[in-house]
């Protein structure tokens, strides 16, 4: 169909699918943690502040939870529909730990979220804050599981293929495989950045366009203190996971370095800023390099070799052009946000913070830079793990559903469609939240079922539910309506 294989569609139907659901999760994860220490800031200072920044992000947080379930529910169906082989091979591993994230965060989550968004009034505060708590960490339980089972797709081990089928003979060698301590540390940093700078987004765009109140501040100091602090850890951590996958996965570290073949003895290796990979002559295009800095980050050493692509076969080899460009996309984004944390600190030494315009700008056009710094990061680990969906072991393409490729193209236009209708509606909601800001939380009125009111179901996005004025449609700050 339109010149792809099944196997082609079918990869990008997955490709689309985690690509939408990858950012709900995400942020999912960075506020229920961000909720959990606004709620702590309330009841330790009862600064009304604290309090309204909480129930003005607990919306958004129920609008992303609601679409991160919807949108994660598909990812399932496909491993039985398009990747029935792999799911007959390797199933007996990813099959369990798949389920433990049901069965420990998804219960921890659901049993927690109707009191954390609809308890405020109805419960006690240490019991609402436990139930906070409670879904902050079942989110990060979630994450927990989801990587094991992606990072031992990475590095696989503890296994035994019995009768051509992997069999799990040390669970804790499964779990803990070897990529697994980097990429989750990586991912759940990722996951606080990218909320940091949508807070801290909002926050500056509120205050460009002269709503500054205390609620808008405190959003934008944490999360410049976030940023400050956290992003130059996650280089860090960076670093380690790239020795890490220098290790076990040296052609991913080839492609994202563009190294195609060694220099002479005694030459490091050099760190490749601009190139045009070509893999049919095997070379890059247009190239500007700085001798021996790649080998000196990636080896730790000015003299450092990496392996280089043309030690693989072809047929081995990933996208160079794919992993080269969005490695460089996910560390240019995180260089930018090292550099807007170290801003904030220099603004807040002489109180400018809040009214320097530049800095404002560059906050807000900043807001989206942690979610594509994840999109290039998985990107860059998913095309670099190929040819092979287990490494090392199955191959992406013995790994498809025998399908026509008609099928699939059909399956994926659908999957177009609904997406970006759907998740499009619910994230131009999501910025009309956003865009209205925080205001003084009406805790004397009736919650929904309870005293006074009529009493209705409730679903997370349940909690998002309010009227706009026509100022919100303007787009200015406007009151509850």
């Amino acid at each position: 169909m339109f010149g792809f294989t099944a196997l082609e569609l079918a990869r990008i139907q997955f490709a689309f699918t985690i690509s939408f659901h990858i950012i709900f999760p995400a942020i999912t994860i960075g506020l229920a943690s961000y909720l959990f220490v606004l709620e702590v800031c309330w009841l330790r200072t009862r600064q009304e502040r604290y309090r309204d920044l909480y129930h003005f992000w607990l919306k958004v947080f129920a609008v992303n939870f609601g679409m991160g379930v919807v949108s994660g529910l598909v990812m399932s169906y496909q491993f039985g529909t398009n990747w029935s082989a792999f799911s007959e091979f390797a199933g007996s591993v990813t099959g369990p730990l798949l389920a433990y994230e049901v069965l420990t965060a998804f219960f921890l989550e659901a049993g927690f979220l109707g009191v954390m968004l609809f308890g405020w009034n109805r419960v006690g505060p240490a019991l609402h804050l436990f139930a906070t708590g409670m879904v902050a960490l079942g989110t990060l339980i979630s994450a927990t599981w989801i990587l094991a089972a992606n990072s031992w797709m990475q590095t696989p081990q503890g296994y035994d293929i019995v009768g051509g089928r992997m069999i799990p003979v040390d669970w804790l060698a499964v779990i803990f495989n070897p990529s697994f301590p980097y990429r989750l540390l990586h991912m759940s940093i990722a996951a606080f950045l990218a909320t940091a700078l949508l807070v801290g987004a909002s926050a500056a765009w509120h205050l460009l366009k002269g709503n500054d109140n205390k609620s808008v501040r405190t959003m934008l100091s944490m999360a410049m203190w976030m940023l400050a602090i956290v992003a130059p850890i996650q280089a860090l951590v960076g670093d380690f996971h790239g020795l890490n996958t220098l290790k076990h996965q040296p052609a991913k570290i080839a492609a994202m370095e563009g190294h195609w073949e060694h220099l002479p003895q005694g030459e490091g290796t050099p760190l490749v800023l601009f190139a045009l990979p070509d893999m049919e002559q095997e070379r890059n295009r247009l190239t500007v390099e700085i001798p021996r800095l790649g080998g000196l980050i990636l080896a730790h050493d000015w003299n450092g070799r990496i392996p280089a692509l043309k030690d693989f076969p072809r047929e081995d080899r990933p996208n160079v052009g794919i992993v080269f460009w969005a490695f460089r996309i996910m560390v240019g984004l995180g260089v930018l946000m090292i550099l807007l944390g170290f801003w904030s600190l220099w603004l807040r030494r002489g109180g400018r913070m809040y009214s320097h315009r530049a800095f404002l700008h560059a906050a807000t056009y900043m807001g989206g830079a942690g979610l594509v710094a994840i999109l290039a990061g998985w990107f860059t680990t998913e095309v670099g793990r190929q040819p092979w969906v287990v490494y090392g072991v199955m191959r992406t393409s013995e790994a498809v559903s025998a399908h026509a490729a008609e099928p699939v193209a059909f399956t994926l236009g659908l999957f177009i469609i609904v997406y970006v209708s759907v998740f499009g509606i619910g994230t131009g909601y999501v910025l009309r939240l956003i865009r209205k800001g925080p205001v003084p939380f009406e805790g004397s009125k009736p919650t929904p079922g309870g005293p006074g009111s009529t009493r209705q179901q409730m679903r997370p996005i349940s909690a998002a539910q309010e009227h706009m004025s026509v100022d919100d449609l303007d787009g200015q700050p406007g009151e509850r309506s």
